[in-house]
């Protein structure tokens, strides 16, 4: 397995790889098994499978935890040493953003400025904005991605197909824990206790999407029914939305395909987690 520092050795073994099919996995690295997923998947489908790892200052607040975000490269190399990976690119922050850097990329509309885009200002251009560089750099056919960061997914397939980069965008589902907490790598700040806790968030989630497929399809009740769920928990609600899969706006009646999305925190750890709403699911 291949480690690139910098822009120019990546280059370098990429025109090498011209005539391979390139999987690549995006990553902030402190990988988990949502992770390993997407690598394995990628594994499976493409000749070539590249990892990036980059803690991504752009896509953090100023208040939010980019100093703090976990880091941990020798045991993610070793990580996806062990599954098969042929490069992993895991570049400084000087090296991707070098002095003079200036330009972002900005997706506009509901799918960018709501909910992550309100709570987060200027989280969705970071991310706009690395993905192309990256895309750029490594140049895969396609790309994966967890369900987990439900409205990150689409506002890059939204870039994707804007700006008609020749990549596919391969979402996969989330990867939960045995009591159905989403994986994060963000999961690291819970106390023990907190952690216990945190189960309440897919609780509420799976509870309303019982509701719904037992035949309620109006959104306001699946929204309080998910509110309740956490009324009496440690858990401090921040968002919860019905969000059709298309548009990204709000909606009143589940018609066709929606996400039921959350926000919360449970102590000084904000964690996001969503399930899809399908009327023509079985």
């Amino acid at each position: 397995m291949h480690l690139f520092r910098t822009i120019a050795e990546l280059r370098i073994w990429r025109s090498q790889q011209a005539s391979r099919s390139v999987g690549f996995v995006p990553t902030m690295g402190y990988l988990h098994e949502g992770h390993l997923a997407l690598v394995r998947r990628a594994r499976a489908e493409n000749e070539t499978v590249v990892v990036s790892i980059f803690v991504n200052p752009l896509q953090f607040g100023p208040q939010e935890d980019y100093d703090r975000y976990p880091r941990d490269l020798d045991r993610d190399l070793y990580l996806l040493e062990r599954e098969g990976v042929d490069a992993v690119f895991a570049p400084s922050v000087s090296e991707m953003y070098p002095s003079g850097f200036s330009t972002a990329v900005v997706v506009t509309g509901p799918i960018a400025e709501r909910l992550e885009g309100e709570a987060r200002p200027g989280h969705f251009r970071g991310v706009a904005t690395v993905v192309t560089r990256l895309f750029g750099l490594v140049q895969p056919q396609r790309a994966y991605f967890g369900w987990k960061d439900a409205q990150q997914v689409l506002v890059v397939q939204r870039l994707v197909q804007d700006l008609a980069l020749p990549v596919d965008i391969v979402p996969l589902p989330t990867v939960r824990e045995a009591d159905g907490l989403a994986m994060s790598s963000r999961n690291v700040y819970l106390s023990p206790e907190e952690r216990v806790a945190a189960s309440a968030i897919p609780r509420a989630l799976f509870a309303a999407l019982e509701r719904f497929r037992s035949g309620e399809r109006a959104a306001a009740a699946l929204r309080e029914l998910v509110r309740r769920t956490l009324t009496t928990t440690p858990v401090r609600l921040e968002y919860v939305s019905v969000s059709d899969l298309e548009t990204f706006q709000e909606v009143e009646y589940v018609e066709r395909p929606a996400l039921l999305l959350v926000a919360a925190w449970i102590g000084t750890t904000r964690l996001i987690d969503n399930v899809l709403l399908d009327p023509g699911a079985p």
